[in-house]
């Protein structure tokens, strides 16, 4: 039985972030302002430096934490009991507790075990990159399937890690990385756990037959399939309300959006596409998420066309790029052609545009904010999406504006002009509308 909320509302400097209802469904959360965390950044690598955690310092913000130091280790391997070595340990525990931190966030996926170690040397809240990107998700998360896709993801990674927190499992109720599973229910056991997976399978199942049915009905019209995709935070919504008009939520945060839009667009010469934008991507992303959105992803493995759309400004950019590719190769889009869209151009002095267009051969530089490039953008878009397969010729009779009206919507109209019997009009359409009109084709095209 799912529990009361209990809302928790505090104050801090006056800075308000939002509150956290604590429910035993992780999805159907309310939110009230409630203080920011504050958090110890942690990374462990060969050759790490602080400029490495800039997005977990962006993902940690995203979450509603403020990051107040951040500790690097450079070695070749974490230590597999604790994760970080024994100096950097002591060093990490006098921080923590000096800043008067109340969690620490670990730029890695952690095993049970260096969990439950790191929680009971440092008496604080420890969360991995996974927990983190889980529990922003959890935040954004807005359709029925988008929450259900979310919370099968964390309860995936929640039950492996049952025993290994222990204890720790009281800490649930307040503040990032514990949006989720067993929130107020700590003693909630496997059983439990394994039985909600499959209940959520299924009603993914189910979601997926329908979004499969308008997503086939998009196909068999012959209308070009194009995806937005690209690195979180890159501007791929911004991109998308100015192609189409579309009111998609636009927000400076990592993963500010996570429902697909699908949207049609007019391309150059009155033809028409669909498009979709899709979740962001992040390097690192944690495989339990990947096949939990498989589902929201099949808009960009289906697509005829990618709009890979990235930040221009980004100090990361060409690993930002090689992250989305690696993302499309492992969902299975990665033989599907792409447009690199160089987005937020406008914040790039003249000579290092030059110097992208160089690095970046084909790529459309634009700026989703100011609308420069958008023209170039869909005028490329144009030129590599298939056309209908099928031109004929059409005699269309007064009075059935209709059939006129659907050609327009569906198919790439050539040509019109008016005839004593009728309007006739050169199309190339896609099979399932020739079958709807062929009482009108003209014998011979």
């Amino acid at each position: 039985m799912a529990q009361r909320p209990k809302i928790q509302r505090e104050a801090d400097d006056g800075r308000q972030t939002r509150d956290r209802a604590t429910l035993e469904s992780p999805l159907s959360a309310t939110w009230q302002p409630r203080v920011r965390e504050r958090a110890v950044l942690v990374g462990v690598g060969p050759g790490i430096s602080e400029a490495d955690l800039d997005e977990l310092d962006a993902l940690a913000d995203s979450a509603g934490a403020d990051a107040v130091s951040r500790i690097v280790q450079s070695r070749r391997e974490p230590d597999p009991g604790t994760f970080i070595g024994r100096g950097k340990l002591e060093e990490l525990h006098h921080t923590v507790h000096r800043l008067g931190a109340e969690s620490v966030i670990l730029d890695q996926e952690l095993t049970p075990g260096q969990l439950r170690s790191l929680e009971e040397r440092l008496g604080v809240k420890v969360i991995d990159r996974t927990a983190l990107i889980l529990d922003i998700f959890a935040l954004h998360a807005r359709s029925r399937e988008g929450k259900a896709q979310v919370e099968l993801a964390q309860l995936n990674y929640l039950l492996p890690r049952l025993r290994g927190w222990g204890e720790a499992m009281s800490r649930l109720g307040g503040g990032i990385g514990t949006r989720g599973p067993g929130e107020t229910k700590m003693e909630v056991d496997r059983q439990h756990i394994r039985r909600r997976i499959a209940k959520l399978r299924r009603d993914i199942k189910t979601l997926t037959r329908t979004r499969d049915l308008k997503r086939s009905r998009r196909q068999d019209s012959g209308i070009p399939q194009v995806a937005i995709a690209g690195y979180t935070n890159a501007g791929k919504s911004t991109l998308m309300n100015r192609l189409t008009g579309a009111k998609t939520v636009v927000a400076d945060q990592l993963f500010a959006t996570l429902d697909p839009t699908t949207r049609r667009i007019e391309l150059p010469g009155r033809r028409r596409a669909v498009i979709s934008d899709t979740v962001g991507f992040v390097g690192k992303l944690p495989h339990d998420l990947v096949e939990a959105f498989r589902s929201t992803l099949e808009e960009v493995v289906l697509a005829d066309l990618i709009v890979h759309v990235a930040d221009a400004t980004s100090p990361a950019l060409d690993e930002q790029v090689d992250a989305v590719r690696r993302v499309l190769g492992e969902i299975g889009a990665g033989q599907i052609p792409e447009v690199l869209a160089l987005n937020k151009i406008d914040e790039v002095p003249g000579s290092a545009r030059a110097r992208l267009a160089g690095r970046f051969p084909g790529s459309v530089a634009v700026s989703a904010l100011t609308g420069e490039g958008s023209d170039g953008l869909l005028e490329v878009i144009g030129a590599r999406v298939p056309r209908p397969p099928v031109e004929v010729t059409l005699l269309v009779p007064f009075g059935r504006e209709d059939v006129t009206a659907r050609l327009y919507r569906e198919a790439e109209v050539l040509s019109k002009e008016t005839d004593t019997d009728g309007t006739i009009v050169r199309v190339r359409v896609g099979l399932r509308l020739l079958s709807a009109i062929r009482p009108f084709v003209v014998d011979g095209s």
